[in-house]
């Protein structure tokens, strides 16, 4: 079954990032908080990783052709690790604006119509992150999913901006805006860290989530209750499509036909338990002992150099 296009949900959190980068900026520029100004630089942050998510998404979409035969999914990983990348170069600007403001304290104006302007900008951000969390998962789309998580550190960051501004408000205490600030930073560099070494899995072929090849190995023992046998199972993530590759052992007394009618029964359960999955089967007599040489991914080889 083909996912639909999920570049509606792109676009989406484009019109999202816009409308918060025009009210937090409204907001920073009301109070003078670099608080606020640090959750509005972290929109632009958002707007880029939007705008490369539907750039990513568009290219996962395509078809396999003769140059990609496993498709383009690989493409969402690019729009992860990006927007991992600028939550860093994000983090750095805060901590600059941060650090010189706290060498330079200013004092706050304006404090309850400009926080009053930055809830709502959260408030559009948490209802665009759920959705585009909801819709991720359903399509194991891992950009959507990075820029859903994205959006929720967004809104737990305008929340403790938002108290923090608010206390500065009630205690005067100037240096609290800009530490508030810096802890935003360090935030943001957790939530940029996670992004990149999840798209740096995905582009080292890191297996499957443990839940799938659970699934998995649950079908096979269901089979192997019947007598068949299976080794060499490798898995591997590609966006939101996955790659299942094993072999099939059977009695070697079997015809091709029959040894082939069982993998397609396999191959069909294994696609029914993990969604959107690629299955291919190799099958091999049972009584040969050669059906057990190639377990590993490289097969060793003869003296002569011809592998076994």
């Amino acid at each position: 079954m083909l996912r639909p296009s999920l570049k509606r949900y792109a676009w989406l959190s484009i019109a999202a990032a816009l409308a918060t980068i025009l009210l937090k900026g409204v907001a920073w520029k009301m109070t003078g908080s670099v608080g606020l100004l640090s959750d509005a630089i972290e929109s632009f942050v958002n707007l880029a990783g939007a705008l490369m998510a539907l750039w990513m998404i568009t290219v996962a979409e395509r078809p396999a052709d003769d140059n990609h035969a496993y498709g383009h999914g690989k493409a969402e990983y690019f729009s992860s690790a990006f927007e991992g990348f600028l939550i860093l170069l994000a983090a750095i600007s805060i901590g600059y604006a941060a650090i010189d403001r706290l060498m330079n304290p200013q004092p706050i104006e304006a404090v309850g119509i400009g926080l009053l302007v930055s809830v709502l900008a959260s408030v559009i951000n948490f209802a665009t992150a759920r959705t585009l969390m909801g819709v991720g998962r359903t399509h194991n789309s891992i950009t959507l999913e990075a820029d859903a998580h994205h959006l929720m550190t967004d809104v737990w960051t305008s929340v403790g901006v938002i108290c923090g501004v608010g206390l500065v408000w009630l205690s005067g205490w100037l240096w609290l805006d800009p530490v508030i600030a810096l802890l935003v930073a360090a935030n943001i560099v957790w939530t940029g860290w996670q992004l990149l070494h999840r798209s740096a899995g995905g582009l080292m072929d890191v297996s499957l989530p443990e839940a799938d090849l659970i699934a998995i190995e649950t079908t096979l023992d269901g089979y192997r209750r019947q007598g068949l046998d299976f080794h060499a199972l490798r898995t591997r993530q590609a966006g939101a499509r996955c790659f299942v590759t094993l072999h099939v052992l059977v009695p070697g007394s079997w015809t091709v036909q029959l040894g082939h009618d069982w993998c397609e029964r396999i191959e069909a359960d294994i696609r029914r338990a993990v969604h959107q999955a690629h299955v291919t089967t190799h099958l091999e007599p049972q009584e040969d002992p050669l059906s057990l040489v190639d377990q590993a991914l490289d097969r060793p080889a003869e003296p002569n150099g011809m592998p076994l």
